[in-house]
């Protein structure tokens, strides 16, 4: 982006007035097409009407008229006919669509509880072996039993307290 230059603000606004009259002179040109179009269809389709002085050519005319008309009628009745087929088909299957997709309920995740080597082998694959056992990374601590402790334990039994203080209240007693 450093190499390209950098186009100043009346260069893109004069670019951008440039564009809008060429779109504005494609879209009176296409504006153009279409109503040209429509003129030969309406002329082919609809021949400009010349009326008869006799009462016959007027009957004549008014049987090829109501003639043309039942041909028209029986197109667009075919078209709307097709058409509602169509609409129908759409919305069957839409409705096909949305019952499938409400059948099928997404299924509840589990928590899984995974060791972190295990974890690493199923994102790894089988190939990557890390040992990642953290417990024998750790230190070793031998717990020192102090010596009051040791007395507590030994005397840990409370009934034996009890009756060693009776045999001395005896003793005062007597």
């Amino acid at each position: 982006m450093a190499d390209e230059k950098r186009l100043s603000a009346r260069r893109k606004h004069t670019l951008k007035s440039c564009m809008l009259v060429v779109a504005t002179n494609l879209l009176d040109a296409e504006a153009n097409v279409k109503i040209g179009e429509r003129e030969k269809f309406l002329a082919e389709k609809c021949p400009p009407l010349e009326l008869p002085y006799s009462k016959d050519e007027l009957e004549q005319l008014c049987k090829t008229l109501h003639e043309q008309i039942d041909i028209s009628e029986e197109e667009r009745y075919g078209t709307e006919f097709k058409l509602n087929m169509v609409l129908n088909e759409v919305r069957d299957l839409n409705i096909k669509i949305v019952d499938l997709r409400g059948k099928f309920k997404r299924p509840r995740l589990k928590k899984v509880r995974m060791s972190a080597d295990a974890m690493l082998k199923a994102l790894l694959g089988s190939k990557h072996t890390v040992n990642m056992d953290l417990r024998a990374n750790l230190k070793q601590v031998k717990k020192e039993v102090k010596e009051e402790d040791k007395q507590l334990r030994e005397a840990g039994d409370w009934r034996k307290n009890i009756e060693d203080k009776s045999d001395r209240k005896k003793m005062f007693d007597s």
